[in-house]
């Protein structure tokens, strides 16, 4: 009976624990994946919930100074106050809710009737060229405005800081400290619609996709590079185990010719002897030459 002892040689012992690793990496991101597709099939409920409520007055869903509960994001809320177009903040780098390129969302504060500040992504507008520059800025309506939106949370850390009226991402309170807003709402909202109507020339939000995303086979993927690294294991250490590639040549040598090996050498003598034919013909060609000299 042949021995397993080469399995506790450095080089084994080596190669196992790269196994272990790769193993233990592809398990995990595995489960990541499905850990995602779980949260994604939990907001996506969320939203299919919320987007079937009327709207809610805006005071009974946000707080200033306060986060948005996680059940209400995407939730459709309702208020009544003026634009403060002169404190307008963009947010660079913005992808068009259509996908059709790059440019800025609008961000707007409107003073509410009971005072406090909310943010109202008004739209999104194209960059005006290639250089990027910007364009005009369509204005807010003038006057008392009945807004309606969705609620979306504030962004985290560095990408919120607002300079010279611009920021990479939203954030209530960098906004409101930046551009002196007092009392804000926390979050903000997508706008939908103001007085019923779109804030036209700017494209509006969207809902987001409703799908289960690439997370499930994404899992599987990793989970089947993990069993292949395993089986790759096991099966270099079975042909170690039976005498590794000398002895795998030697047992090749020793088994019958298979039908493809009979032909291959069909071909070869046939190849062959058609060689030796011409060559033969060759040398009578010439030695009729020869014996006239």
């Amino acid at each position: 009976m042949r021995s397993l002892s080469f399995l506790f040689t450095r080089r084994w012992i080596l190669f196992l624990l790269a196994i272990i690793v790769l193993g233990t990496g592809t398990w995990w991101l595995g489960e990541w994946q499905f850990d995602q597709l779980e949260k994604r099939k939990a907001a996506n409920e969320v939203v299919r919930t919320n987007e079937m409520l009327t709207p809610s007055p805006v005071e009974e869903v946000l707080s200033p100074g306060a986060e948005i509960d996680s059940d209400d994001e995407w939730r459709l809320v309702e208020a009544t106050g003026r634009y403060l177009p002169e404190e307008t903040v963009l947010v660079r780098y913005a992808t068009s809710p259509s996908g059709e390129g790059s440019g800025v969302d609008v961000v707007v504060p409107l003073r509410t009737t009971d005072g406090a500040v909310l943010l109202v992504n008004r739209g999104w507008q194209v960059r005006a060229d290639i250089s990027g520059t910007i364009g005009d800025i369509p204005e807010p309506p003038d006057g008392e405005v009945t807004v309606t939106g969705w609620v979306r949370p504030d962004g985290e850390g560095s990408s919120t800081e607002v300079v010279d009226g611009s920021t990479r991402a939203i954030s209530s309170e960098a906004i409101s400290e930046a551009e002196g807003l007092g009392t804000t709402y926390g979050g903000w909202i997508e706008l939908r619609d103001e007085d019923g109507q779109s804030a036209a020339p700017l494209e509006s939000a969207q809902l987001p996709t409703l799908d289960n995303g690439p997370h499930f086979f994404y899992g599987l993927q990793w989970w089947f590079f993990g069993v292949l690294g395993l089986g790759g294991f096991l099966y270099l250490a079975y042909d170690e185990w039976r005498g590794g590639p000398a002895n795998r040549k030697q047992r090749q040598g020793e088994r019958p010719p298979s039908k493809a090996d009979i032909r291959r050498a069909r071909r070869a003598a046939a190849k062959q002897a058609e060689r030796e034919a011409r060559l033969a013909a060759e040398q009578q060609d010439r030695a009729p030459a020869d014996s006239t000299r």
